[in-house]
């Protein structure tokens, strides 16, 4: 009985509804390229780092960070430089400052 449970157990945090994000070493691994911004006024999306999978709702700027790539909904690098990127981000503190600032990049993160 134990192995149907740690089954289930591993398919449902598999399909939750959470934001899992894996950081790729190259860029040819990634879905999209990401670039952390210095200023929340520069960035297209705040993000906010959560713990637990079942922490965050759709695409709301609620990453949560898998160990392996096969756990991830998105694969990002983050690029060196600003051009180099699709997207850039800015890590907020608090999660209810997390969201989209420019809403016609929203559709990367589907």
């Amino acid at each position: 009985m134990r192995p149907l449970t740690a089954f289930i157990l591993c398919l449902t945090a598999t399909f939750s509804d959470a934001q899992s994000v894996f950081s790729t070493q190259y860029g040819n691994q990634a879905d999209l390229s990401v670039f952390v911004v210095d200023y929340e006024n520069q960035c297209d999306l705040k993000v906010f780092k959560i713990d637990y999978a079942n922490q965050a709702k759709g695409n709301e700027g609620l990453w949560y960070f898998v160990e392996y790539v096969n756990q991830a909904e998105k694969k990002v690098f983050f690029a060196e430089y600003a051009n180099q990127s699709d997207l850039k981000i800015f890590f907020v503190k608090y999660k209810n400052q997390a969201g989209w600032r420019d809403k016609t990049k929203q559709h990367l993160l589907y």
